[in-house]
């Protein structure tokens, strides 16, 4: 990114600038005019076996390195490095990749050539994205998206930030204060400027000054993250807002944020790797032994060459093609599937990596849970008011805001004051719930929000909440419910309405938001009837604890209500004096004017108010669990999957959660991993778990740390024999932590679960990612999954029918593909020997391309559909899941079996074809082919263990394919001979010794040692 400095950015001056800044332009393209063909090309042939195949067909150029004609060697070639992308030639790829090329162009320049209004003396001009500079006075509209950095000096506004971060929540921006009074020609008659850090890619920050110099006396403000607008979001609702460019172009935080996206190469390629490189091998050695029994005679290192050449069948190019379309016909049964409505595949190249997960670590907000938060409980210490008691809690707030007295008159005066006390109590924390919060209503009339008529009428058909946090939504529709409701707000005030439909008016002093460090936040308001003013403050009871005054209650019912699956906000107040206020600001205010070490010092300030404060009561909201979680995960686990669940909830609630969720089973033991800070205490309690036998983990996020910092092997090793890990108040960089020391300590596949853009570390590292998102578009936690399901129960049948038939299909394609090039290349090496080790091809020309081609390829590709299992029965028995794990139908073993298959048939057949013929050599190719295609056709049938009606296709299509083929094949096949008794007979015996055992195997094998599946298909 080169020097990244602090800079001062001038108003309207873009002139005055101190350093030079990239232009404000958006670049998605991978090559230019210049880079585009070589790139392309190297892209083609970087990988060893693509640029190996380039050097065959390359050396057929050399006159004495010539095997046939030149077509036989390159049209494969052509084929194979553009069947990976749908196309047949490598010129077709070259277009695609053009024609994306000029789409991405197409779109960048319709982002860069957008149109905003810039603010000059002389008025308003229309400029283009790319012609905005730093330092510009620039006016966004409602619903314009912004795509730079850009300060707001006039005009409050919501902003839709989930392009950027993932959260659908909109967050208020509210504008410099010294400015927003300001008519907008006016702004550029101040003389003012912005002083602002330098860029980086933190998205949740940002530190900042704004001046005014010709202020009497100068003005000096700070700004903060609620003072920007940042790019790649959208303004939601307010007025026209005005704002002077801080960061343009490739400084812009999401622009930092982007990394080029690499292809995943899954486990399956690996191995399938391995295996083609083991045929090369083959090939070698195959080719020096041929020269070797020439006694390395003549020009014997030409001859070694023609070999490789001749063999070179053995690596077969067509496996890549074969496996690269298999993977997009997967892809496109996934997003095709109507059970699973809405799955979107964002990685075509790993969907059997799908079939053979054994790990799978998942987040708990919005991915077991809904995320959609129902208000449970309100505790106020001596008394709990639950969902079938709100109507008291209605009734005292009713109480207080009205003059009648429903008193009975028989009530004794002890219980008069008994009931007074509990419902001030009960007023003082509702009306603390419906203050302290950061969601302002919004009304919407008709698609349009007006809010001059909410403050006018506050229509409750019209208003909507909008917060950052679901749980504080849902706090200020409680309070809604008991009466008082929440109407207004704005940056200075906020309105609030009694049941009685009186309006109270509250001044908003300060205001300290919630941060993930600081887990709590609070407010400062002035009550406009009475003057007085208050300091309301909710958080978690792990910092409240030190925060408010003594009790006994607060730890045990935040237990409490914590086992019950709740999330608990402990809510308190202080009452200031002026004189303490008025200290608290002159104070507050030189400290968010630092530039250096502001958090820290801000944060001193508001820790001299946060003692002694008032508790008032606790709240308690529940997550609830998306539908159909618990046989989910029971599928899973029956399935051999083991689930750990990272969250960054309290240990109480995880706990809880996994308990509802069935993510713990109820016979098995939990152990919650008590509290270490040094390593002989992480010593002693990972003694204290071993001992366990079938229990579930439970660790914070701290002692983690601790344990993996000290005892990382044996952590690891004890924590993947546990059934059931949960992870609490963990951090995103310990959830990739945990990821990479799952893969480097297992060896096995793992598959990140993860909603919001808090997971993006979690899927990273991650073999395979998912996002569950009722929105699958859009995101970034979406588009940085590699598949995205719209529900978390859905994971089920994505892994157990769509990962299970993945990972099967490719692995007898793979090896399908393999015996077909095995074969040929078996006879071929039987021909030459028999010919005193000649280097000399026994099929020629259009036979050695059709046979790889329209004679045999759509009768195996068609294994692509075949399946063991009907899917109902795949989601009803997840065991067979279990089976896959061990990696078995794709081995060594299973390698060895199809190669020694190979040369049987191989041999078989050229043996039978030189022992039948009569007299001429080229009756010798005509029944050794037609064996060959014959004996391929009954192989995939012998293979195939459901069939589908376009396998039948495949295989009459090929076969109609070859006979009438043979009319133009008189070069190499006698079309007389073919047309006898003769022929018929031979083709027919050495077809039948072929494939006649190994058809008798199989039966004897389902017979003897049937698989696991074969009888839940009878």
């Amino acid at each position: 990114m080169g020097d990244l400095r602090p800079r001062t950015v001038w108003l309207g001056h873009p002139e005055k600038r101190d350093q030079r800044y990239p232009r404000n332009v958006i670049n998605n393209q991978k090559y230019n005019f210049f880079t585009f063909l070589p790139g392309v090309l190297y892209n083609q042939f970087k990988y060893f076996f693509n640029l190996y195949f380039l050097l065959l067909a390359c050396s057929q150029f050399v006159d004495e390195l010539r095997l046939g004609a030149l077509y036989t060697y390159w049209v494969p070639l052509v084929g194979k490095s553009l069947l990976k992308n749908k196309v047949l030639v490598l010129f077709i790829t070259i277009g695609r990749e053009a024609v994306e090329e000029i789409r991405c162009s197409i779109r960048d320049k319709e982002v860069n050539s957008h149109i905003y209004s810039k603010l000059l003396p002389r008025g308003t001009v229309k400029v283009k994205s790319s012609g905005i500079q730093v330092g510009d006075l620039i006016m966004v509209e409602k619903g314009e998206c912004i795509n730079r950095l850009y300060l707001p000096l006039a005009g409050s506004c919501f902003l839709r930030t989930d392009q950027l971060d993932g959260e659908t929540d909109w967050k208020l921006r509210l504008p410099v204060a010294c400015t927003q009074r300001l008519p907008t020609a006016d702004l550029l008659q101040i003389r003012s400027y912005v002083y602002a850090e330098e860029p980086n890619i933190d998205i949740h920050t940002f530190n900042g000054t704004f001046t005014r110099e010709d202020g009497d006396p100068p003005v000096n403000e700070s700004l903060s993250i609620e003072n920007t607008l940042w790019a790649s979001t959208v303004i939601a609702s307010g007025k026209r807002t005005v704002g002077v460019v801080i960061y343009t172009g490739k400084e812009l935080r999401g622009v930092m944020n982007t990394s080029n996206p690499k292809n995943k190469m899954g486990l399956f390629d690996l191995e399938v790797n391995c295996l083609t490189k083991i045929l090369f091998g083959a090939l070698v050695v195959v080719s020096l032994v041929m020269v070797a029994l020439q006694h390395f005679a003549g020009r014997w290192y030409l001859q070694i060459f023609r070999f490789l050449l001749l063999f070179s069948n053995i690596v077969p190019i067509s496996l890549r093609v074969n496996l690269d379309l298999g993977k997009m016909v997967f892809s496109w049964m996934i997003n095709r599937d109507s059970k699973i409505p809405g799955t979107v595949v964002r990685a075509s190249t790993i969907p059997e990596e799908l079939g053979r997960i054994s790990y799978l670590l998942t987040d708990k907000t919005g991915t077991l849970t809904q995320n959609e938060m129902v208000f449970r409980r309100l505790h106020l210490g001596t008394v709990a008011y639950g969902m079938d008691s709100m109507d008291e809690v209605q009734s005292h707030v009713f109480s207080a805001y009205t003059q009648v007295n429903t008193m009975p008159p028989t009530m004794a005066p002890a219980a008069t004051k008994v009931r007074k006390t509990i419902s001030s109590r009960v007023h003082e924390a509702v009306k603390a719930i419906a203050l302290v919060h950061n969601v302002t209503p919004v009304y919407e009339a008709n698609g349009v929000t007006d809010q001059a008529e909410a403050e006018q009428h506050y229509e409750d058909t019209c208003r909507v909440y909008q917060a950052a946090s679901p749980d504080e939504v849902s706090l200020v529709q409680w309070t809604e419910s008991v009466g008082l409701t929440l109407v207004g707000r704005d940056q200075s005030s906020m309105q609030l309405r009694t049941p009685s439909g009186q309006i109270l008016n509250f001044t908003i002093l300060q205001i300290f938001p919630f941060t993930y460090e600081s887990k709590r936040m609070g407010i400062i308001v002035r009550d406009e009837s009475t003057g007085e003013i208050t300091f309301y403050m909710k958080g978690a009871d792990a910092v409240m604890a030190g925060i408010v005054q003594y009790n006994d209650w607060l730890e045990e019912e935040c237990g409490n209500m914590a086992r019950e699956g709740l999330r608990v906000l402990v809510v308190s107040k202080k009452s200031l004096t002026e004189e303490q206020y008025q200290d608290f600001e002159a104070r507050y205010v030189q400290a968010k004017l630092s530039v250096h070490d502001r958090s820290l010092k801000v944060a001193t300030v508001i820790e001299s108010l946060e003692m002694e404060m008032e508790l008032l009561c606790l709240t308690g909201v529940e997550d609830q669990l998306q539908t159909d979680v618990r046989p989910t995960l029971e599928i899973l686990r029956n399935a051999g999957i083991k689930v750990w669940m990272l969250t960054g909830d309290k240990m109480e609630t995880a706990t809880c959660t996994a308990k509802n969720a069935h993510l713990v089973t109820r016979n098995q033991d939990i152990h919650i991993f008590r509290a270490v800070t040094t390593r002989g205490e992480a010593h002693l309690e990972l003694n204290s778990f071993r001992r366990k036998h079938d229990c579930a983990l439970v660790i914070s996020g701290d002692s983690l740390e601790v344990c993996l910092k000290y005892y990382e092997y044996e952590f690891m090793e004890l924590a993947c024999q546990s059934p059931a890990v949960v992870c609490c108040r963990c951090a995103p960089t310990q959830k990739a932590q945990i990821v990479r020391l799952l893969q480097e300590r297992t060896g096995k596949l793992t598959c990140a679960v993860g909603e919001s853009p808090r997971p993006h570390a979690l899927l990273r590292p991650s073999n395979c990612t998912i996002d569950p998102t009722k929105q699958c578009e859009g995101k970034q936690a979406s588009l940085a999954a590699d598949f995205s399901v719209t529900q978390f129960k859905h994971l089920g049948r994505l892994l157990m029918v769509h990962g299970r038939n993945s990972y099967k299909r490719s692995a007898a394609l793979s090896q399908f593909v393999i015996h077909r090039s095995l074969c040929i290349s078996t006879m071929q090496a039987v021909f030459s020997s028999v010919f005193y080790f000649a280097s000399v091809p026994l099929y020629q020309g259009f036979l050695i391309v059709g046979y790889s081609t329209i004679y045999t390829m759509f009768p195996v590709f068609s294994l692509v559909l075949d399946k063991d299992v009907k899917s109902e029965v795949a989601m009803l028995y997840p065991e067979l899941y279990k089976d896959l794990l061990k990696g078995r139908p794709l081995s060594f073993k299973t390698f060895l079996i199809w190669v020694l298959i190979s040369i049987y048939q191989g041999s078989i057949i050229m043996y039978g074809a030189m022992l039948l013929f009569e007299s001429e050599f080229v009756h010798i190719v005509a029944i050794s082919f037609t064996s060959l295609i014959l004996t391929e056709l009954l192989m995939v049938a012998l293979t195939v263990q459901t069939w589908h009606w376009l396998m039948m296709v495949a295989e009459l299509l090929s076969l109609s394919c070859y006979v009438a083929s043979l009319v133009f094949l008189h070069d190499y096949i006698d079309v007389y001979f073919i047309a006898t008794v003769s022929f018929l007979w031979k083709v027919t015996v050495i077809t039948l010794v072929s494939c006649l055992p190994l058809y008798i195997l199989k039966y004897l094998r389902r017979r003897f040692s049937p698989p696991s599946y074969s009888k839940l298909t009878s």
